[in-house]
């Protein structure tokens, strides 16, 4: 804080302009006692303790000449909403940082957000909804010695609430694009590595793993035209494995792996795009206990999703989170990672044609598969495994879903959406049941004038276990650019225990003016898994009146 206020002090002294930027954010919520939500024994829900609560964030950037600093402040007031990470609390200072940004080296001393390649080796950022900010406090170091090479350094310790975890965290980068060396103007091809070194010394006695866990990874892409093409290969060495967290095992001590292929053609009309990824044992946590907590508490990688991410609510009932993770619970249940991959295609039906009509004709389609990693799995003392290593072992999840977009007028937009699943409920969050479910969903939106629209979806939903049927419908007015007006029911008709045959209503609307947006609404959230980009948090149900505030400045 003195680097920070005496440096902006030297810089007025030396009557510079400098420019301020910033923004401020605030998420309240008054939880309501709902009675008519239960949980499994039929009681209702456990209404919180403190019911008025509130996630506030305020930033500041000052920026002169090549200098950025910046502080982030943070409070949550009674306490953090509900299912966050109980060491978010109270208020204080949550980030700062000073960076000195030249034409060929740029330095950062506090806290820092980096990525190196896709982040399954590495990864530190922000996202509020799901409560993460796993930033480095420490510095980092950008070389660029010329237009197609390029050095990364950083040190750091990982933020864990308003403190830091105990380990260290040291790393370097490269990237190196030779088509930017070459001068080639319709090709481009680039090579890139990483180094990733954790050291954090545990209190087991006489561990039989080094304190030190190391991550290399190398990678590669290539485009021309319309075709692209790009692969990664990341590698952790051999550590401690956690199976429950807090549960460090001394005896059972593997290396990690993880491969990523992306490949696909696109030009205007029509597109495709095909991924594979295989991970094995690579969750990375900056201490190794962090393992396992539901908070995405001290993550050290990203490691999404690889599924097609729908706007329709039921649609997201059953949302596959990735399985890095080992888990030798019994003979029928035993992992050791995921391999699976999705094609994402779409076509555009030319305007005139049979199919496309006179306003033309979207039809996109996506599929996805994900299964354990296939092998021998040894569940007895000593515990161990062997992977094959492109082998496909028990099914974890299956997303197969068509899409049709038809412009009927200039005034009606409608589109319709098949989606059939396959969850395996056991694997992804380790309780009972397959479920089986088909998905429709129809939408509309009829454009009245300007800005001013109404947007109607309805959605139903078969499953075959756990809650079964569902069924849905939103309607949305857009009174002009600034105001829009909601309204939405999920309705849990099917559900084998009549108590849990529950509505969950919800309405309201928003404001927007410029960088101010203000949001405002009542009704109950479903439990289950909230997801953003493919990575989730859990929530518990609950219901009362939400208040959205953001601004930028």
């Amino acid at each position: 804080m003195a680097l920070f206020f005496g440096t902006l002090l030297v810089c007025a002294q030396e009557k510079e302009k400098g420019s301020f930027s910033g923004g401020f954010e605030s998420n309240v919520q008054w939880y309501l006692n709902d009675k008519g939500l239960k949980d499994q024994f039929n009681n209702p829900t456990v209404h919180p303790v403190d019911p008025l609560r509130s996630n506030s964030y305020l930033f500041a950037n000052y920026k002169i000449g090549k200098w950025i600093f910046g502080i982030q402040a943070e409070a949550y007031e009674q306490q953090a909403l509900l299912n966050m990470n109980p060491k978010y609390n109270h208020t204080n200072v949550a980030t700062y940082f000073a960076q000195y940004k030249g034409e060929k080296i740029d330095v950062t001393a506090g806290y820092f957000y980096e990525q190196f390649g896709s982040g399954l080796l590495f990864r530190s950022w922000e996202d509020r909804a799901l409560g993460i900010n796993n930033a480095l406090r420490g510095g980092r170091i950008v070389y660029k010695p010329t237009d197609f090479l390029t050095f990364k350094g950083i040190y750091g310790q990982q933020r864990t609430g308003f403190d830091v975890a105990e380990s260290h965290i040291y790393g370097g980068n490269f990237d190196f694009t030779v088509s930017e060396l070459m001068g080639w103007k319709t090709t481009s091809l680039s090579f890139g590595g990483d180094y990733i070194w954790r050291y954090e010394k545990t209190n087991i006695l006489n561990p039989n793993f080094d304190n030190t866990t190391n991550g290399i990874g190398s990678r590669m892409s290539l485009s021309h035209g319309s075709v692209y093409f790009s692969a990664e290969y990341d590698y952790k060495s051999p550590d401690a494995v956690v199976q429950a967290p807090g549960q460090i095992d001394k005896r059972l001590i593997k290396p990690g792996n993880a491969i990523l292929i992306n490949s696909g053609f696109s030009k205007k009309g029509f597109g495709i795009d095909a991924s594979f990824r295989r991970l094995e044992n690579m969750s990375f946590f900056s201490e190794r206990a962090a393992k396992g907590n539901v908070f995405n508490d001290r993550i050290m990688n990203y490691v999404p999703s690889l599924t097609k991410q729908h706007h329709y609510n039921l649609a997201n009932i059953y949302v596959y989170q990735a399985q890095p993770n080992v888990l030798l619970a019994g003979t029928n249940f035993v992992k050791a990672g995921e391999i699976g991959g999705q094609i994402d295609m779409f076509y555009d039906f030319k305007k005139g044609t049979k199919l496309g009509g006179k306003y033309g004709t979207k039809l996109a389609l996506n599929c996805s598969n994900w299964n354990a990693l296939s092998g021998t799995y040894y569940i007895n003392l000593p515990q161990d495994y062997k992977t094959d290593f492109f082998g496909f072992g028990q099914r974890m999840f299956t997303d197969y879903n068509v899409e049709i977009i038809k412009k009927i007028n200039p005034k009606w937009l409608t589109g319709f959406t098949y989606i059939n699943q396959y969850y395996n409920k056991k694997y992804i969050e380790d309780a009972t049941g397959e479920i089986n479910t088909q998905i429709v969903g129809a939408e509309a939106t009829y454009k009245i004038s300007g800005a001013r629209s109404v947007r109607f979806m309805g959605e139903h939903m078969w499953a075959d276990y756990d809650r079964k049927n569902w069924a849905a419908a939103t309607l949305e007015f857009n009174l002009n650019a600034m105001f829009t007006v909601y309204a939405y029911d999920l309705y849990n008709y099917g559900n084998d225990l009549d108590y849990y045959r529950n509505h969950y209503y919800n309405v309201g609307g928003s404001f927007r003016k410029k960088a101010t947006r203000l949001a405002l609404n009542y009704g109950r959230q479903r439990g289950g898994l909230v997801c953003v980009g493919g990575v989730c948090r859990f929530v518990d149900e609950n219901s009362g009146v939400s208040l959205s505030f953001n601004t930028s400045f």
